[in-house]
Formats: C-alpha cells, sequence, structure tokens
C-alpha cells in the first residue's frame, strides 16, 4: 500500500479551515476555546464540529492544539473539553503536556507538539511507545537527524515547512513570561525576539544599534520536499494561525503544487485526501506576509538567516529605486505594481519603512505619503492589492471530488448511480412513463450534458454512461432532480462512511530517556510529575512558570547564533572572522538586557538575562 503524504495547513477559523481545504489541505489545525499555544486564534466548539464536517466530506482531518502547559486546576476542564472534541469528531490532539496522557481519555489520536522536546530518535520513540501517533519534530533539525528519528520509530513524523520561525527551540522559550508574565508556552508569547536591541560587546562598545536582532527569516522548504519524504516526514506543516485569509490559500495552493508534481505517477506515495482544487491565481509564496526564506537547518548551518532590517513583512522584491521625482518615484520593473500596493523599504535611517500606491502615471510611482529615498533603495512589495483581492474570492480555489455517473432504465422509470473516486455509491429511481422521443436525434447528449452540471456540489463528473433500450424522452427536470437527489445523498454518504483512526492510550512504564528533568521540560501539574515518575525519571524541576528567578535565568537556547551572523563564529568562519569580539556580548532593549553564551560544542546560543552568573570557555 502507498504511503500517504499530507499538507497541513492553518486554521485561524472555521471560515479560513474551510478555505485551507479547498485550497489542497489534507488537513488542518485548528484551535480550540481553551489551552491552545495561541490564544487570539480560539474556536468555539460549533464551529469546529462544522469544520470536521467540511473536512471529512474530502476525507481530510481536522487537528486541534491543546498545547499549552496545564496546570492543576485547568486538568479536569482539559478533561472535559478532550471528550467534547472526540464526540464531535475531531481526528487527533496536538499536546505538549503529558499530563494528558495520563488521563483517562477517549479513543482519540494524539500528536506531539514540536513544544515536546521532539529533538532524538530516543525522547521521540519513547512519545510512540507511550501512545503518541504522531511526533511534530524540532524546526531545528536536519535532514540526517530526521532520518536518524525516522530509522528508530515507525512514528509519523510532521516537520515544518512554511511559515515563520521561533528563534528558540519551540516550548524552551521563556523570554515573554520573564519580561511581562505573558508565558509563551501558555499561548500568550509576546514576540520578544522581533524587537529591536543594541548588541554591545564586553568593553561597553556598541557594535550593533537599534536592530532586530533576533529576529529570523521566515521557512521555506518547498524545494525539500522529496528530500523530507525520502528521510521519512509524511507530514507537512505550514505555520499560521494568526495569519490571513491569503497568506493561508496562497501558500497552501503553492505547496499542494508543488508535492502533486511529486506524487503523479509514484509508485511510493499518495495525497492523503480526496479530491482536486481548480486555481484561478497563480501561487507564489512571497506574495503573501514573510520576512525573506531561509531553508533553515535542514541542510545544515550554511547561511546566515537573520532578518535584522525588520520583523516585517518585506513581501515580493521589485527593483531598485532609480530615480526621484518631485510627487513619485521611477522603479525598476515597475510594471510589476498595481494602485493600492503597499511597498516596503529601508529609508535613508537604515529603518525599515513603507507606502502605498497611489496611482502609477507614466511609469512614475506616485505614493499615497512621499517619502525621500536615496536612488539604488531596494524596493519590495509587502501587500499585492489585485493578488489579494483575487486570492480572497470564495472562487479563487474550489475542490472537487470526481464521480462517475451510470443512468438506466428500469422496468418501472430510472436509475442513477454515482460512484466517486473513493468507491463510494449513491443511487436513486424514479417512476416514469417511458416515452419514445419523437425527435429520431438521440436524447443522450443532452440528457448527459445535464447530468454534467454539478454547480456549486463538491462534485465534478468525470464520467458519464447512458444506457437506454430505446431513444426515451425524458423532461429535463426530471433529470435535474435525480441528479440532485444523488449528489445530495453522495454527500451525506461520503460523510457518514468517513473512518476515523481511533487509539486508546494505555499507561506504560517503559524508561524515559533521561532520568532528570530540568525547567525546560515545562512540568507544571501532578499529572505531568506522575508521568515522568511513573517512566522512572527521578529528579523532576518545576516548570519556569512556577519558580522564575527575577533577573538571573535562561530565557532561551536557539540554533540561531549572533556571532555566526556577525561573521565571527571561529568554528564556521575562522579563516575569515577577523578579530575576535569581547565577550560577554549583551543585547539591550530598553530597560532590558541579555548576556549571550556561545556552546560550540552542540553549535548553540544561549540567551540570560543581566544578573545571571556565566562561565565562559575559549572556543580554541
Amino acid at each position: 500500500m502507498k504511503k500517504k503524504i499530507e499538507i497541513l495547513s492553518p486554521a485561524k477559523n472555521l471560515v479560513q479551515g474551510m478555505a485551507a481545504i479547498n485550497a489542497g489541505a489534507d488537513a488542518v489545525y485548528i484551535g480550540a476555546p481553551q489551552f491552545g499555544a495561541r490564544s487570539n486564534a480560539t474556536n468555539s466548539l460549533e464551529d469546529i464540529e462544522e469544520l470536521v464536517k467540511y473536512a471529512h466530506l474530502f476525507k481530510a482531518q481536522v487537528f486541534v492544539v491543546v498545547n499549552t502547559i496545564l496546570y492543576d486546576h485547568e486538568l479536569d476542564d482539559c478533561k472535559k473539553l478532550i471528550y467534547t472534541l472526540y464526540e464531535i469528531g475531531v481526528d487527533a490532539l496536538i499536546v505538549q503536556d503529558m499530563a494528558i496522557l495520563e488521563m483517562d481519555l477517549p479513543p482519540i489520536v494524539i500528536h506531539a507538539s514540536t513544544q515536546a522536546n521532539n529533538r532524538d530518535p530516543k525522547h521521540v520513540k519513547f512519545l510512540k511507545d507511550a501512545g503518541m501517533k504522531r511526533v511534530v519534530l524540532a524546526r531545528e533539525l536536519n535532514l540526517d537527524q530526521i532520518k536518524d528519528i525516522s530509522n528508530a520509530t515507525d512514528v509519523e513524523l510532521e516537520f515544518f515547512v512554511s511559515g515563520a520561525l521561533c528563534v528558540s527551540f519551540s516550548g524552551n522559550c521563556y523570554m515573554s513570561i520573564a519580561n511581562g508574565e505573558r508565558s509563551a508556552n501558555r499561548g500568550s508569547c509576546a514576540q520578544n525576539c522581533r524587537l529591536p536591541y543594541n548588541l554591545v560587546d564586553g568593553t561597553g562598545k556598541t557594535l550593533i544599534a537599534n536592530s532586530h536582532l533576533l529576529s529570523i527569516k521566515d521557512l521555506d522548504l518547498s524545494n525539500q520536499l522529496p528530500n523530507l519524504i525520502e528521510a521519512g516526514i509524511t507530514s507537512f506543516k505550514i505555520e499560521g494561525r494568526l495569519k490571513d485569509m491569503v497568506y493561508v490559500k496562497n501558500n497552501t495552493s503553492y505547496l499542494r503544487k508543488k508535492l502533486d508534481a511529486f506524487l503523479e505517477n509514484n509508485e511510493k506515495f499518495q495525497k492523503a485526501s480526496s479530491g482536486r482544487t481548480f486555481y484561478n491565481f497563480e501561487a507564489e509564496m512571497d506574495r503573501s506576509f514573510n520576512r525573506g526564506y531561509t531553508d533553515y537547518f535542514v541542510n545544515k548551518r550554511k547561511e546566515k538567516i537573520g532578518s535584522w532590517e525588520s520583523p516585517k513583512s518585506q513581501g515580493q522584491l521589485i527593483g531598485k529605486l532609480l530615480e526621484l521625482k518631485a510627487n513619485g518615484y521611477v522603479i525598476e520593473n515597475s510594471d510589476l505594481l498595481n494602485n493600492g500596493d503597499g511597498l516596503f523599504f529601508l529609508n535613508e535611517n537604515n529603518e525599515p519603512d513603507g507606502a502605498q500606491v497611489n496611482i502609477i502615471i507614466n511609469d512614475i510611482v506616485v505614493p499615497n505619503t512621499f517619502k525621500a529615498l536615496k536612488p539604488g533603495t531596494i524596493i519590495y512589495r509587502n501587500s499585492d492589492a489585485n493578488f489579494n483581492r483575487l486570492v480572497e474570492r470564495e472562487d479563487s480555489a474550489i475542490r472537487k471530488i470526481g464521480v462517475t455517473l451510470k443512468f438506466t432504465e428500469t422496468n418501472t422509470g430510472f436509475q442513477l448511480a454515482a460512484i466517486d473516486e473513493d468507491g463510494h455509491q449513491s443511487i436513486s429511481t424514479f417512476e416514469s412513463a417511458k416515452e419514445i422521443a419523437k425527435n429520431e436525434e438521440s436524447t443522450i447528449p443532452n440528457i448527459k450534458k445535464n447530468l454534467a452540471k454539478t454547480g456549486n456540489t463538491p462534485f465534478i463528473i468525470d464520467d458519464i454512461e447512458v444506457e437506454f433500450t430505446s431513444n426515451w424522452f425524458l423532461p429535463i427536470s426530471k433529470i435535474n432532480e435525480i441528479r440532485r437527489v444523488v449528489l445530495e445523498q453522495l454527500i451525506d454518504i461520503r460523510v457518514k462512511e468517513y473512518h476515523r483512526v481511533e487509539i486508546q492510550i494505555k499507561k506504560t512504564d517503559h524508561p524515559y530517556p533521561v532520568s532528570q528533568l530540568d525547567f525546560t521540560y515545562n512540568v507544571s501539574n501532578t499529572l505531568a510529575r506522575a508521568f515522568y515518575k511513573r517512566h522512572g525519571v527521578t529528579d523532576i524541576e518545576k516548570a519556569f512558570e512556577l519558580q522564575w528567578d527575577p533577573g538571573k535565568s535562561r530565557v532561551m537556547v536557539t540554533k540561531y547564533c549572533v556571532k555566526y551572523e556577525l561573521g565571527k563564529c571561529a568554528r564556521f568562519q575562522r579563516e575569515t572572522m577577523g578579530e575576535k569580539v569581547v565577550e560577554p556580548l549583551i543585547l539591550k532593549q530598553g530597560e532590558l538586557e541579555y548576556k549571550l553564551k556561545f556552546n560550540c560544542k552542540p553549535c548553540e546560543m544561549e540567551i540570560w538575562e543581566k544578573d545571571a552568573e556565566l562561565e565562559f570557555e575559549d572556543e580554541d
């Protein structure tokens, strides 16, 4: 049997979830009323139930994120929520807190969130043996590491391939709560990593001023899909539960086409859901929100990945500013621009700035607010007005399920049978006196023409067969009615016959890969503590949120490295690094101050609060 490969899209709400499915998603992930790691992307249970029905029509799945860490007083409410999600047909939960595995659950599939330390074969295999059907791998992994994990266990592997990147290891960023009591692990990240900082060396000298030194580019692994499949990935995840409709439809459509090209005539892999999408726009990822793109570490460390100029969307490269006019700009490739477009550029102070195109006259781009810029300034379009209007239309991506119709006569009338691409069958009959057509011309072509009219239904007719013993005359109204009945029945049959995988979590006691857990394991309740103890863990530190030591804590660990971005990495850039920087390097933002520590052996950077006492080792 062919292995199914999935595109997994974000659903901010019901409307965007349905749009993602129409655009080709095999599955969507969505937040519930509580316990999701995006507190601004919650949804009612009624909307989730409606999305489930719509998704299942196309054999697409709906995953609900229940991926915050839980406090003891929330455990009962979380359990009740899970039972309700199971009852309304949700396919799986995405969880971080191991307390959920300790609950008496319905037989619902559980996926391990990327926040659950999913970085090495031992931890991933443990989660599989504990009952997890899927693990969302850490974004920082490279292809070799993914292969090692895949070889160690047969658990389904999911990997982010598009969208914004957390600069920290997911689940291990405490910068937000340390600065304002907004916990990222509780769904309220303040995005401190996107703020501007000054970089100060150990002598007090400011090396870089007012730059977004922890802001990194967005992820684009669209050209790596075959390599990732070979490494063991079966689900390609798009980040973005807070993004807009254009982003979701554009990124989903782009990846759908990329994956379909790989799957076509493939003997080993197949699409994970039904139907095919018809597009009225040409998907291009740089035409929706992006900070520029990187492949991150999937091919190991090889390029700079910082987006220091701005954490905002830069969008699509247009060209250079060639000349200033009295009220506008002469821009290279200005024929690509349209009225209403948003422009992004760095102003004369090297600060991110922008303007909106008011009108274009004689190749002069007239903005709504004129700003003096230097010739040579690179101009980007971060809002494409025409593209946005086109993609936002409901008919810009339409998904249809292939159906074959067979229209035959019975002893007392006629019968229409519909068989869809998955083998589901719907049959309807009507009684009618049989009357030979007065015109000798065959009635079959006209019957086929009317049977093929599927309108707003989710079906497209691939083939029609009509078998008559005589040239029977039939009113068009009868043909239309039986077609309508058959296709409506087929919708109900597809939803009713949808097979949801169910797995009952059973308590296990196989050993956890380590016996001591520090605060980065985010243990915040008695059930999670009991889970780890049963699996042999002897020493469990409380979650950061329960024991924060102000001013002295490590708030982040990241594969991203400021010294590498500066060209000062003794490991990779020894021959070109020039003079060493004097440590400790300090990030300053107003009253905030952080020390940077560089662990060159694992190739990681740590960020500590200002009062922490650190020891620094010479890389040489």
